[in-house]
C-alpha cells in the first residue's frame, strides 16, 4: 500500500472510531501536540505523518500499526483489559460496561455476536437473587477480594447501587440488536458455583440456595418469552411494545467458547473472555473478518429458535430448566 494511501486509512480508521459528537482535527491535534491548521493537513494528506505520530495514534486508538501498512507479519494486536484485584471496584467495572454499550448505541448500523461457552454476562441481572449471588461469587473467588475471604454469602450483600448498575447495564443491551449462540452447557457453570457454595458451606441460610435456584428458574422463563418474541426486554415490561431485535441459536454440535464481537458500522471488535471478567479485544481485520465469517457459518448449522422453530425452543429451554429442577429436588 502507498504511503499516501497508509495515511488516508489510518485517519479513515480513527474517524470510524471517533463518537459522533467528537471534532476529528481537534482529537488529532491533541494527540500530536500540533495546531489545528498543522493537524488539517495531515489528515488532507497535505503534510506526511512521521513514523512517530502514526504510533502515537495507533496506540491511542488501540490500532495495528502493521494493518495501517499493510504488513503481513502473521501476528494479531490485542489489547488486555485485566481487573486489577488490589484496587477493584465492582461499581466502577459495571459503570464502563454500560459506556461501552451506550458508545455502541450511538452508531446507527449495530450488533453483538455472543457465542457462549456460560449464561452470558447481561442475563445474570434480571432478578435480585442472581444479582447478588453473581457479584460475591465473583468478589470472592474470581477476584479473591480480601474483604471477601472470611465473608459467607446473604442475600443482602449488593448496595443499591450495585443492583441499579446492574439493571441499567441489562437495560443497555436490551436496547442493541444481538445475536447470541448458546448449547445447553451453558447453565452449568451457573449451577456448578451454587453446589460448590453448598458444599463448602458458604450459604448463611438453606433457603438462601432454593431462591437463587427459584430467581435462576425465572430467567430461563423469561428468557423464553425473550426468545419466542426475538426481542430483549425487561421482565415487567410488554414484549408487544418493543421491536424486533434478538437472534437466538441453539448451537447443538459443538460447545462454544465466550467469544463477543461488536459489529458497527464497518468497524468489527472482538472481545475473548479468559479467567473470569478479564478478556482481551482487538480491531485487527485480518483477526475480526475470519472470525465473524466463522461465528456466521457457526449460525448456519445451529438452530434458529426466536420467533421459530417451536418445538426446538421449548426442547431447549426444557433441558435447562430441568437441570434447575433436579437439584431443587436435592435441596
Amino acid at each position: 500500500m502507498p504511503d499516501y494511501q497508509s495515511q488516508e486509512f489510518l485517519f479513515q480508521r480513527i474517524k470510524e472510531l471517533l463518537p459522533p459528537h467528537a471534532s476529528l482535527v481537534d482529537t488529532v491535534a491533541g494527540i500530536l501536540h500540533v495546531s489545528s491548521d498543522s493537524a488539517y493537513r495531515r489528515i488532507r494528506g497535505e503534510t506526511p505523518v512521521v513514523l512517530d505520530e502514526a504510533r502515537a495514534l495507533c496506540s491511542h486508538f488501540k490500532l495495528s500499526l502493521d494493518n495501517i501498512l499493510d504488513v503481513k507479519s502473521g501476528s494479531t494486536l490485542f489489547q488486555n483489559i485485566r481487573v486489577n484485584p488490589n484496587n477493584y471496584k465492582y461499581e466502577v467495572f459495571l459503570k464502563d460496561l454500560i459506556k461501552q454499550l451506550q458508545y455502541v448505541g450511538s452508531f446507527i448500523h449495530k450488533e453483538v455476536i455472543y457465542r457462549s461457552k456460560d449464561m452470558p454476562l447481561f442475563h445474570n441481572f434480571y432478578y435480585s437473587p442472581l444479582i447478588a449471588f453473581r457479584y460475591f461469587f465473583w468478589m470472592k473467588n474470581v477476584i479473591q477480594h480480601p474483604d471477601f475471604i472470611d465473608r459467607d454469602f446473604e442475600l443482602n450483600c449488593i448496595s443499591p447501587e450495585i443492583e441499579k448498575l446492574s439493571r441499567d447495564l441489562l437495560i443497555e443491551y436490551n436496547k442493541v440488536p444481538s445475536t447470541e449462540i448458546w448449547n445447553t452447557e451453558c447453565i452449568n457453570a451457573v449451577i456448578t458455583q451454587v453446589e460448590f457454595y453448598r458444599d463448602s458451606g458458604y450459604f448463611v441460610s438453606a433457603a438462601d440456595i432454593r431462591t437463587i435456584y427459584d430467581a435462576l428458574e425465572e430467567t430461563f422463563n423469561h428468557l423464553r418469552t425473550v426468545v419466542e418474541y426475538g426481542c430483549k426486554f425487561m421482565p415487567e415490561e410488554n414484549p408487544e411494545s418493543k421491536k424486533t431485535n434478538f437472534k437466538f441459536f441453539y448451537n447443538r454440535a459443538m460447545l462454544g467458547d465466550n467469544t463477543i464481537m461488536i459489529v458497527t458500522d464497518r468497524i468489527k471488535t472482538a472481545f475473548l473472555n479468559y479467567d473470569g471478567l478479564n478478556y482481551i479485544q482487538t480491531r485487527d481485520e485480518s483477526f475480526c473478518n475470519p472470525l465473524y465469517e466463522d461465528l456466521q457459518n457457526q449460525m448456519k448449522r445451529a438452530t434458529l429458535i426466536s420467533q421459530t422453530s417451536e418445538k426446538q425452543r421449548n426442547i431447549f429451554f426444557g433441558i435447562m430448566l430441568n437441570k434447575i429442577t433436579d437439584r431443587k429436588k436435592q435441596l
